[in-house]
Parts: structure tokens; sequence; C-alpha cells
């Protein structure tokens, strides 16, 4: 019998699952070239700022976009036309932009206008943001500058995260002194053998912040890259965990306490660059990885947008 109180229960679905939510995600490509180099600043402050991005007449990259979009389905069971959405993307685009100079596609990027800013890979993101908002339900968008590089933004407003991507090898042995062998056996399976194993391990961080409307930088990107390196990839390289990292000594190196290790190791120093860490995610094998969200508040922050765009 139906019950008044759950009539969604009962009701018949709608043909071809019209009005029911959905996240749908577009990939595209293109390749473009940029020089950060900004013209109140001389050329040896220039150098010293941005290193080689700073050369003449600049480098290029392959970028690939990932568009995720939502809403309901319509009477032909879809949240949009693809057809439409490539149509898009490349009118707004990707056809404005590939195998352009960045510096000069769009008045975003004119440097000689106050309000222009260096295409960065954060400023590059929220720029096609704004052009595609206007056609498309965009929930997120991520830009992929190289595989070890790329941002996503979530909105309209001056905020995106930054990700990078680096690699150690380490050793690891899996058992909790307190146990006996035949404990810890049961509890860590072969992770308990007392000579330990390796892994390779990909380690993403993600920081959060504002971008800068004259560098167009969450954080200096150098920076960034420079505090993991200092901080985690240098002493965690080619080691054996247990013995080596003093954390490890009396905490399972596990990949969760090993990325929890990393994101209390980096929340500090990478908040003095102006940014937040967002997350940590290591990746121990290709069927194992953890993630660790350093701002809890940000848990709630648009997932469906942000699991899309990392399936994507």
């Amino acid at each position: 019998m139906k019950n008044p109180n759950n009539s969604w229960m009962t009701a018949a679905p709608a043909a071809h699952g019209r009005g029911r939510p959905c996240v749908i995600t577009r990939r595209a490509t293109f390749s473009a070239s940029h020089r950060y180099w900004l013209p109140e600043l001389s050329a040896d402050d220039n150098r010293a700022r941005f290193g080689p991005c700073s050369l003449a007449p600049g480098h290029g990259h392959n970028y690939e976009l990932i568009v995720a979009m939502g809403g309901p389905l319509d009477a032909d069971g879809m949240v949009l036309n693809l057809s439409e959405v490539k149509h898009a993307i490349r009118h707004e685009v990707t056809g404005q932009l590939d195998f352009r100079f960045l510096n000069e596609a769009w008045p975003e990027f004119d440097l000689e206008r106050p309000e222009g800013m260096l295409p960065t890979t954060e400023a590059l993101c929220l720029a096609i943001w704004r052009r595609l908002a206007p056609h498309l339900p965009v929930m997120g968008l991520r830009l992929y500058e190289q595989p070890d590089l790329w941002a996503d933004v979530l909105d309209d407003s001056m905020e995106a995260f930054l990700s990078i991507r680096t690699h150690f090898a380490a050793a690891h042995r899996l058992a909790r002194p307190e146990l006996s062998p035949e404990e810890n056996d049961a509890i860590y399976g072969k992770c308990a053998r007392p000579h330990g194993h390796g892994h390779n391990y990909l380690l993403d961080v993600t920081v959060r912040g504002r971008i800068d409307p004259r560098t167009g930088m969450v954080c200096d990107l150098a920076a960034l890259q420079q505090l993991v390196a200092d901080l985690v990839v240098e002493p965690f390289d080619h080691t054996f965990l247990n013995k080596d990292v003093a954390h490890f000594a009396t905490t399972v190196p596990t990949a969760e306490n090993i990325a929890l290790h990393i994101a209390d190791l980096l929340s500090g120093p990478i908040a003095a660059t102006g940014a937040a860490l967002h997350k940590v995610r290591l990746q121990e094998s290709p069927n194992n990885a953890a993630e660790v969200f350093a701002e809890s508040p940000q848990l709630g922050m648009a997932p469906q947008a942000l699991e899309a765009l990392a399936v994507g």
C-alpha cells in the first residue's frame, strides 16, 4: 500500500530519467605558450622571481582541460547535449588559445593594463571559467599544465587550488612493537615480515588560496616545490622509514600515517607562503592510496565537482 509520507518510494520514475541530477565531464586539449615577465620589475628582478619562466620568447605546454557540469536530466536523458558542450568549449576556449601565445591571446593577460595578470595555470583556469560559465552549467574546472602540475577552480571568485606531484622511493615494515609476531602477522600479513618491503610513492600536494591579481599565482610555485623537496622528498627518499625517519620509530608507517605526517610537516611552512595546505594524497601502489584533508571546514566544498574532476 502506498505510504503518503514516502510517496517517492512508489512513484513511477520519469521517462528517460528526466529530472534526476547528474554530473558530467568533458575533456579538451590545446597547446599554447606563455612567459612570466612583469613590466614594472627590472630584468634582474624578473629573472630572480620567475627563473627560467622569464626567458624570452617564452615556453609552451600541452594543456589538458577537464570541465565538470551538473544539472537534471532532460527528456532525452542528458544533462546537456555533448555536441553543444564540445562546440562551446571550442568556440570560447580552445579555438582561441590553441597554438597561441597566452600573454597576447586574451586581454586578461595583457600586462600593459593595470588589471592584467600573468597567464599562470591557476589564472588561466579562472579565465576559462569566466568565459565558459555564461554558456555551460560549470561546477568545476581542472587545468593540467603538465602531468605534475594542475589547478582547480570551483567558482568565479579569485580562489583556486594548485596541485603539484612528486615521488620518492622508500621501504617500511608494518608492525606494532607491543604486539607479538603472530599478532602482527594477523593484522598486517606480508607487510609485517621483519625485513620490510618497498614502494615507489607518488605524492600529490594541493594548496588553496586567492589568486594574486598581478602575478596570477596562489603562491610562489618554485617555493612550494622546494618546500616539498626539502621537507619530504629529501628526508624520505631511499630510506627505511621505520629506522631512518624518527617519527616512524614509534608510529606504524602505513600509507595513512605517512600522509598524515607529511601534512603535519607541510601545513606551517605552506601557510608562510600565503596559501593553505588543502590536501595530501599519497599513492603507495597502483591499488592503494591515502588522502588527508588538512582543512576540515573545506570538506564540504562542492564535492561532486572535485570528485568528477579527479576522475577526469
